[in-house]
């Protein structure tokens, strides 16, 4: 299929009006004047904007369901804070209405999972936004192991398992260090007892997954760095409210930031510093950041206004959009085939009447994997 006369917004070179082709799922060619092979359908856009199929790097959409709907919650296991050996995909209903709202908003991947009751809630997966099958939709699981740091585990546990930050620390610490110990004697071929959860643990040993670090404190945040040094893993530092006052030590460190939920009251004392204001500072330190909503915290929909808000405080228009693209895709590794407009990448783009940053833009369509999806 041809689709000519669009901006294209690739995300990987400036905005241009021109044409795209896509085939079997994938983009096949980009550029400008191409030319339809016999028999081959051609759609005009013209007056029309084309933009990658938008990527949020966490939330919890399909997890948290509508209460109209369905009975609620299977976000938080809050029985036990260390429970690595949860997998995301078993909690995920791609039937909630939210799904299919976050499609019509233009959001075509996500990446999901467990919400931060616990120091070690369970795995992170990527799915596509299109289905009635999560095994179908799913496109890397697992992605993540899920970790918290802070008041969430705080206030969850208090007067039984965890009063202070200090514990949340210590009990990582040494999940982390009983892995390792039992990884060791499994691979040099020991006897040893079959544990569900550092088995889960393993590939964030090996660096096969990122811990995915919820930390809105500068101090937690600082937290999850310590502790990555002394465990040499790698992670994600998400939500980083107050990563302002820390810029140096996060650009230091190499790891990048999940920014937001940022259109939220300030519903808890670590998001005193909450701003929009956030992504540009990271922005100007070279710091590679996505924007999220964290959905439902913020609905799915809303990804594109987050970074529009984003960009009004400051975040150069361009890089508000690699913020909800290429960015994440980048941040959970799957940039090789989403974020951008690529040959060979999966076909996933939605058509819109203006700039998706802007408010009063309209989304014609959406396509996931090269199929019209809305």
């Amino acid at each position: 299929m041809l689709f000519k006369n669009a901006t294209i917004y690739t995300m990987e070179q400036d905005p241009f009006v021109g044409d795209f082709k896509i085939d079997k799922g994938v983009f096949t060619q980009i550029g400008k004047d191409l030319t339809a092979g016999v028999g081959e359908d051609v759609q005009d856009l013209n007056g029309l904007y084309v933009f990658p199929g938008l990527v949020e790097s966490h939330c919890h959409l399909g997890m948290e369901e509508t209460a109209i709907r369905f009975e609620g919650d299977d976000v938080n296991e809050i029985t036990d804070p260390i429970t690595p050996n949860m997998r995301g995909i078993d909690g995920c209903n791609p039937m909630d209405e939210t799904v299919e709202l976050a499609l019509k908003g233009g959001v075509t991947t996500v990446a999901a999972g467990p919400g931060s009751a616990n120091v070690l809630g369970g795995t992170f997966f990527a799915y596509k936004t299109v289905g009635n099958c999560i095994d179908e939709m799913t496109i890397e699981n697992p992605i993540a192991m899920k970790a918290a740091f802070g008041e969430n585990p705080k206030r969850c546990y208090k007067d039984k398992k965890i009063d202070t930050r200090m514990q949340i620390s210590a009990l990582l610490r040494e999940t982390l260090a009983k892995t390792k110990e039992y990884m060791e004697k499994k691979e040099a071929g020991k006897e040893v007892a079959y544990d569900q959860k550092l088995e889960a643990m393993i590939p964030v040993i090996k660096r096969e997954i990122p811990l995915k670090c919820h930390a809105h404190r500068a101090d937690d945040i600082l937290t999850v760095i310590r502790i990555a040094k002394e465990y040499d893993i790698k992670v994600t530092l998400d939500h980083v409210t107050d990563a302002r006052c820390i810029i140096p030590q996060i650009k230091e460190s190499g790891f990048p930031c999940i920014c937001g939920p940022a259109l939220t009251h300030k519903s808890k004392f670590e998001l005193a510093n909450m701003s929009f204001e956030t992504p540009n500072e990271l922005y100007k330190a070279g710091i590679l950041f996505s924007i999220i909503t964290d959905s439902p915290v913020v609905p799915q929909q809303y990804l594109s206004l987050s970074a529009a808000l984003a960009a009004k405080a400051g975040l150069p228009e361009y890089e508000a959009i690699k913020a909800i693209t290429i960015n994440p895709a980048k941040i959970l590794g799957l940039d090789n085939r989403l974020g951008s407009i690529k040959e060979g990448k999966d076909a996933d783009f939605v058509i819109c009447t203006k700039n998706i940053l802007d408010t009063t833009n309209e989304i014609r369509a959406v396509y996931v994997d090269g199929k019209k999806a809305v």
